[in-house]
């Protein structure tokens, strides 16, 4: 049967052959996630474990890796992060990797042409850290990397496969970034840079006199404010102590959720006005 299946192929015209598509050995993927204010990607191939021992056998210990199969792994970040109190500049970079069974050594290369390496050129490594090894309850059959633990501070670039899960921890600088706009903003500012300024001051626990003050002018230059607007207003007065005029923004957010048939918002001001002791 196979000798009949290769005479057939054989016998086929090159153009016909041309065009039989084959699924390749390991996939390529990306992957994009907004982290904050900064934009991340992964771009890398996907190789299966296919009945092999993995880590220590087809991945030697301490030996590099290019983290991935056929090129190298490529982190892409479009603002400057923060790995281990250490700055990675924004670009692109190969990711490499040393595992070893406990720790895993990773690390960001400048030259992103595919090398195979068996040494670093110590002149392109951009930042360098060591990562534990956390055994997974199961096997994972690909090659799988991952953004996990999104905050708008920072998130983990996660490394999966056989057994195997390396989290690399980043920060970005989102808080700075939002403090120089505020600042900035608040230099001229029209009723959205005083509501935006003072949700975020909210949101990050900062100071609730600033963001109360920046909410009520906010609601000040604003002819008809949104059940929204009023539901961030009632929080914010909550947290700075103002129960009365709390629920009385509450109250009208929730008018005007249910004029609108908002259900979520009626929700929330509901719950928020019982725990607030109104009913």
């Amino acid at each position: 049967m196979k000798k009949t299946v290769i005479l057939l192929l054989l016998a086929l015209p090159l153009s016909l052959l041309a065009q039989i598509n084959t699924p390749a050995a390991s996939p390529y993927s990306e992957i994009e996630q907004v982290v904050g204010l900064t934009n991340i990607a992964v771009k890398y191939s996907r190789p299966g474990m296919k009945g092999r021992t993995i880590f220590g056998d087809l991945v030697p210990y301490g030996k590099i890796w290019r983290t991935g199969a056929n090129g190298t792994t490529k982190f892409i970040t479009d603002k400057s992060i923060t790995i281990d109190d250490k700055d990675l500049a924004a670009g692109t970079y190969s990711v490499y990797s040393i595992p070893e069974q406990d720790t895993w050594e990773v690390i960001f290369y400048t030259d992103d042409s595919n090398p195979l390496l068996t040494e670093f050129d110590e002149s392109k490594i951009a930042l360098r850290t060591h990562v534990d090894v956390q055994n997974m309850p199961m096997q994972i059959e690909t090659f799988t990397v991952s953004i996990d633990d999104v905050k708008s501070e920072g998130a983990t670039l996660g490394i999966l496969w056989s057994n195997a899960y390396v989290g690399v921890p980043f920060k970005v600088g989102t808080d700075k970034e939002v403090m120089e706009s505020i600042d900035k903003a608040l230099q001229g500012p029209g009723a959205d840079e005083y509501y935006n300024a003072a949700v975020y001051y909210l949101n990050s626990g900062k100071d609730i006199e600033k963001s109360r003050d920046w909410m009520e002018k906010a609601m000040s230059m604003t002819e008809n404010p949104g059940y929204w607007q009023l539901r961030q207003q009632s929080l914010i007065l909550a947290k700075a102590g103002d129960k009365k005029g709390a629920v009385k923004a509450a109250k009208a957010s929730l008018e005007g959720a249910e004029k609108a048939g908002n259900a979520d918002y009626v929700k929330m001001n509901k719950d928020s006005l019982e725990a607030w002791g109104e009913k």
